[in-house]
């Protein structure tokens, strides 16, 4: 049993092929990363593949720095045993995947209890039959184009800042690919866009809505349902078979929201912290 390790985005998706057409849910984050690194490689990343005795492939991670590791379903032993095969583990300070795998990982990098905290915990919903909001909010949907870039960047920025993570960056690069595939869907009104929402490639015929953002003073008011209901029938149509997306469990609201649009759960994922 071992690690294969690489920084080939291509050869990391042809070795776990099998591994990932047999449960693309529970490994979207890692298709939907992978599959952008194809297009536009990463710098510093890191993809592996764990393979048992006869050769089969059960577990992958891919961790690009300065970002954490994302780490599929894998055996707990592939988790510990990872942290002693990844060249970069001493600068690991958090990690995320399904929390028997996680934490598997933290442990074996940062020692027992206390060493590491929870720092959020998400819930990967996978899409049932599409139900649109009702009552529907006054407005449509339509797709971005590209003198909608400036908005959607800026509304990235502000998305970035309300999980957690860094808005001083350019999400230009980010943004621009979604545009031009057709995959940002904004929701409009006639005072202009009041709401976005992205899905990814249809990739082992799974596709993951994120983000959706609605801004601050525009929020209550249906948005967010009505634009994530539209990206998800546009997916459906492109060709995914199932279409997917997380939420954070600390906010209710948007776990009630997205199983009236017709999601239903999957498996829980977290984020765990060196503290």
């Amino acid at each position: 049993m071992t690690w294969h390790i690489t920084e080939d985005a291509a050869a990391f998706r042809a070795a776990a092929h099998d591994h990932f057409a047999a449960d693309p849910a529970r490994n979207t984050v890692l298709l939907t990363l992978s599959e952008g690194a194809r297009r536009r490689p990463l710098p510093s990343a890191r993809y592996g593949w764990w393979t048992e005795p006869d050769g089969r492939v059960t577990g992958a991670f891919l961790f690009t720095l300065p970002h954490e590791p994302a780490l599929g379903p894998m055996p707990v032993a592939a988790a510990r045993a990872l942290v002693r095969a990844l060249p970069d583990a001493a600068e690991v300070t958090s990690v995320r995947g399904e929390a028997e795998t996680a934490e598997a990982f933290a442990q074996e990098a940062w020692g027992g209890s206390g060493a590491w905290t929870t720092a959020r915990r998400m819930r990967l919903y996978r899409l049932g039959e599409p139900t649109p909001p009702d009552p529907a909010p006054p407005g449509r949907a339509r797709t971005a184009v590209a003198e909608d870039i400036p908005l959607a960047v800026e509304w990235m920025r502000h998305f970035a800042r309300d999980i957690g993570e860094d808005a001083d960056v350019d999400y230009a690069p980010n943004i621009e690919p979604r545009v031009a595939d057709g995959r940002l869907h904004l929701w409009e009104t006639d005072d202009g866009p009041v709401s976005m929402a992205s899905v990814s490639p249809v990739v082992a015929g799974q596709a993951r809505v994120s983000p959706v953002f609605t801004p601050a003073g525009l929020r209550g008011r249906g948005y967010a349902g009505a634009v994530t209901h539209a990206v998800g029938r546009a997916a459906l149509d492109a060709g995914a078979e199932q279409v997917l997306l997380f939420t954070d469990l600390a906010n209710p609201t948007s776990n009630a929201l997205y199983r009236r649009l017709g999601y239903r759960p999957v498996t829980d994922h977290v984020g765990l912290t060196l503290t």
